[in-house]
């Protein structure tokens, strides 16, 4: 029996005894898939570096870096919506995404809008 594709990926990327951060794992590549979302789960911003705003705590600091993230996936959300409406309205029916895609996109929004609103208010 063989090893599964993706065990042999987990451990080129988390060894067992990998107790370092994997940025300290992967310096080569900073600009990494790995690398970017290790800076996202400690709060970097949509560019992918932490909130500008020095002066805020560092929990809202995550706070703001979680509301830009998701204002940026909301934008892209929107941006497949939109360009799927087009297409129903106005361009050859094979194309059309379908009504689930369009409601799935939809509920993302929504969710998303929720995201942010939920991390703008002042904790406390």
């Amino acid at each position: 029996m063989s090893t599964p594709e993706s065990s042999r990926l987990r451990a080129q990327y988390v060894p067992a005894n990998a107790d370092a951060p994997s940025e300290a794992l992967h310096p080569h590549d900073p600009h990494g898939f790995i690398a970017t979302l290790d800076r996202i789960g400690k709060g970097a911003a949509a560019d992918g570096q932490p909130w500008p705003e020095r002066h805020q705590m560092p929990g809202r600091r995550m706070a703001l870096a979680d509301a830009d993230c998701a204002l940026a996936g909301l934008r892209v959300a929107l941006e497949m919506l939109l360009a799927a409406e087009r297409v129903r309205q106005n361009g050859p029916d094979e194309e059309y995404a379908g009504d689930r895609v369009m409601e799935g996109l939809m509920m993302a929004s929504l969710s998303l809008a929720a995201q942010v609103s939920a991390r703008m208010r002042p904790e406390g």
